[in-house]
């Protein structure tokens, strides 16, 4: 039977299974092949059970598949299955060049779909307590990829320390050192910073530091990619709530 070749692209939220929408398990369940990368759960396959799985994503540095090589994947599983669904961690159109494979797609005869999916840069500072705003501390923020096309730390990094605006940094850790440097060429060495690595996951870690001391934190506590970097007066929100939450389970200890 004849299936019309369709590309969808779906965003698998920030890493918790529960944290995906109802559209996106809606497309995995009527997909015939499944592309997914490697901050996508494999958990999340069984919405797709009877599609074939394709791993795709990189993983310590090792393609599994180059871009091109994944472009090429989508249209020839399309024309010999029907529709493929292609996951992405967090949201593809934030630094996950779903728009690109769109348009390979689309220029290649296909239809195209895409299904937003809830962004690690707002998701994984808020399963947190962290704000990327707030009245009387942030009024806007940056998002921003820490590595370039190029391998190079993205020139928005230093206009972005310039600003008084929260500082959302993806696939930054390997740039920490010149975006602390930045920071401190701003006067900012007292400004709050965390990292959080493996964003609401079961095995997820957290440092919170100042500018001035956020690399002596992550060797501290082994921090590393996947991870994201989160800079600004918002950061002290987490604190506050801790604090707050401690004060409440006191007080109710006390009444017993």
């Amino acid at each position: 039977m004849y299936k019309e070749p369709k590309l969808t692209v779906v965003g698998a939220g920030p890493g918790d299974v529960e944290l995906i929408t109802l559209k996106a398990i809606k497309a995995l369940a009527s997909a015939d092949v499944v592309l997914y990368d490697a901050l996508v759960d494999p958990e999340l396959l069984a919405y797709a059970e009877h599609s074939e799985h394709i791993f795709v994503g990189k993983r310590k540095g090792c393609y599994a598949y180059q871009q091109d090589q994944i472009n090429e994947l989508i249209i020839s599983r399309a024309h010999a299955y029907g529709h493929v669904v292609r996951l992405k961690g967090g949201d593809p159109f934030v630094f996950g060049r779903g728009a690109e494979e769109m348009e390979y797609a689309a220029k290649a005869g296909l239809a195209v779909a895409m299904v937003p999916g809830i962004s690690s840069s707002v998701a994984v500072p808020a399963s947190q307590n962290i704000p990327v705003t707030k009245r009387g501390a942030a009024e806007s923020f940056w998002v921003i990829t820490g590595t370039t096309k190029d391998h190079q730390l993205s020139t928005d990094v230093a206009l972005a320390a310039k600003s008084n605006a929260t500082v959302v940094i993806l696939m930054g850790m390997s740039k920490l050192p010149a975006i602390v440097e930045l920071f401190k060429q701003e006067g900012k060495s007292e400004l709050p910073i965390a990292i959080i690595q493996n964003g609401t996951r079961d095995d997820e870690k957290v440092g919170v530091a100042k500018i001035a001391t956020i690399e002596a934190e992550v060797a501290r506590q082994e921090l590393a990619n996947p991870a994201i970097i989160i800079i600004g007066e918002v950061v002290k929100h987490r604190a506050a709530i801790l604090e707050v939450a401690q004060e409440y389970k006191q007080v109710e200890s006390q009444k017993l």
